[in-house]
């Protein structure tokens, strides 16, 4: 079972706003825990003894357990802000994002006027083992209806996903047929992607995005890159944009594949010196010559930062965007007795010029706030609205200026386009009458646009006045509130998203970016100005 892939990001403000504030909650300097060091310093002693009383002369019986599940997680906020403890019934989902699989039945789905209903059955799945296809609506599992019943995201996860090997019954409504369909299924490991994207935007320019460094990340870049260099690459953008982080060593060897041998990529400091660590190029690099350009944002942290922090100090790529969100924090998951977790921070992480990107966490409350505090002060809109301190100012290989203590500032800003934020369009998203109509459509002319083939379809199909007007006699349905004057005003924003959902239904998800990138506009500033150009102006101190 797969979650409905929304890609609202570059859409929806309020999304663009918020993506910071959840960023990077696990670096993972290692994915390894070990266990925890005994001690016996008089703190520790004195916690256990107030536990210990609280246990064994309180009034009340069995306060202690509770009392050390809100312990846990208060002490740890008081660290920093990427501490964190994950009780043991959270954890294997808490982790999941990142190990690059989970267990399921492995379908792509929506919810349509409250039923389920099958987007696609992944390929190599068991779902489509068994049989299920697109359009099928899941009324029933193991025996249970589940269709009309106010049905959650997470409601769909707790039906459907399960270890491996688990079966699970599921009852099917098929347009082609009168009754349910009884399927079996036997759950199985559902491979997750971390590069979202790869195609060729034209002959030389090559275009990739990472959403997340999970532990095939590496991996997929390689498979990826493979691919576009036989398709002719001699440029590459790399799409950070929105890439909360995820785990060291994959941001590493992603880093390593464009940088020569011996040149600085990452190094850490913590109070423990086995976790120093300092990471160099090595000779496998697959990119070092090509021309590159990384695309970054204010939701671009910690993993993310440790490749563009690379790249930038190295004098390797031009980095375009906005000023990343300023996680330089690393943390190391250790696994407690109970089978819970506590993420520790246990080591900073320097850029190869020296610099901690870090952004000040002294105040927690402020911590959260930054990013809706940077879009206030109007730092998306302007670069001349964002100050370093002089204090913090280091030099990149060829002697250009950069500051650490808050993110990192790209060399060239790109200003945030609020023409992309509709707020008719976030309501129609959030009831999925969007998603709803592009599965429709897609559905209705399968033959014809399958025909016409994808490139074709991409120059010539155009979202006409009748579709979104179909989109909005969905959403009143949905006691969604036309709002003709928002959607005139972001026409575009409308058809571009209904364009790439149908491609994606026809021809797969890596027909999506291609279409829906026109709505990029960091690398629409890319393609538009040439800024390939100015690659050479990194060996000079300014441009």
């Amino acid at each position: 079972m797969d979650q409905p892939k929304n890609s609202s990001y570059q859409i929806s403000l309020p999304i663009i706003l918020c993506i910071g504030l959840a960023a990077g909650l696990l670096i993972g300097a290692n994915i390894n825990s070990k266990t925890v060091r005994s001690t016996d310093s008089a703190e520790i002693e004195k916690l256990r003894e107030v536990l210990s009383l609280i246990q064994n002369e309180y009034v009340d019986k069995d306060k202690a357990d509770a009392l050390v599940e809100d312990a846990i997680p208060h002490i740890l906020g008081k660290l920093d802000p990427h501490s964190a403890y994950i009780p043991a019934k959270e954890k294997i989902e808490a982790n999941e994002d990142l190990k690059g699989n989970f267990e399921g039945i492995g379908i792509e789905f929506s919810i349509f006027h409250d039923t389920l209903v099958v987007v696609a059955a992944l390929s190599g799945g068991p779902s489509e083992a068994v049989g299920l296809r697109p359009g099928d609506k899941i009324i029933k599992v193991n025996g249970k209806q589940i269709a009309n019943t106010k049905l959650t995201n997470l409601d769909v996860q707790k039906y459907l996903k399960g270890p491996k090997g688990t079966e699970v019954k599921i009852d099917v409504l098929r347009k082609s047929e009168k009754s349910l369909i009884a399927f079996t299924i036997i759950r199985d490991k559902i491979p997750q992607t971390s590069v979202d994207a790869s195609y060729m935007i034209d002959a030389e320019i090559g275009y990739i995005k990472i959403s997340r460094f999970s532990q095939t990340t590496y991996e997929e870049f390689k498979t990826a890159l493979e691919k576009l260099k036989k398709a002719g690459l001699k440029k590459l953008v790399l799409d950070l944009q929105g890439n909360p982080g995820g785990y060291m060593d994959q941001a590493i060897d992603v880093a390593d594949e464009f940088l020569t041998k011996g040149e600085k990529i990452v190094f850490t400091n913590g109070q423990e010196t086995r976790y120093n660590e300092n990471a160099i190029a090595t000779d496998k690099g697959d990119f070092e010559k090509g021309d590159l350009i990384v695309l970054i944002n204010e939701g671009s942290a910690s993993a993310s930062e440790i490749v563009t922090g690379a790249l930038q100090d190295n004098d390797r790529a031009l980095i375009v965007g906005r000023r990343s969100f300023g996680k330089g924090l690393v943390q190391r998951p250790f696994d407690l007795n109970d089978g819970s977790e506590v993420r520790l921070t246990i080591s900073r992480y320097y850029t190869p010029s020296g610099r901690s990107i870090q952004k000040p966490y002294e105040d927690l409350k402020e911590y959260d706030k930054d990013i809706v505090k940077r879009y206030k002060h109007g730092e998306f809109f302007h670069a001349d609205s964002i100050h370093f301190n002089d204090s913090l100012k280091y030099h990149t290989l060829n002697g250009r200026t950069v500051y650490g203590g808050g993110g990192i500032m790209p060399d060239y800003f790109v200003p945030l386009d609020t023409s992309h934020s509709s707020k008719y369009f976030n309501e129609l998203f959030a009831v999925n009458s969007v998603r709803e109509l592009a599965f429709n459509y897609a559905e209705e002319n399968k033959t014809s646009l399958e025909k016409m083939g994808f490139e074709s379809f991409k120059q010539k199909f155009v979202v006409d006045d009748a579709l979104l007007s179909r989109l909005v006699a969905m959403g009143q349905k949905e006691k969604v509130k036309p709002d003709l004057a928002d959607l005139a005003r972001n026409k575009k924003v409308f058809q571009i998203y209904l364009k790439s959902e149908i491609a994606r239904r026809i021809w797969g998800n890596a027909s999506f970016y291609p279409i829906f990138n026109e709505s990029n506009e960091v690398l629409e500033q890319v393609i538009k100005n040439s800024l390939f150009d100015k690659i050479p102006q990194l060996d000079r101190t300014k441009f």
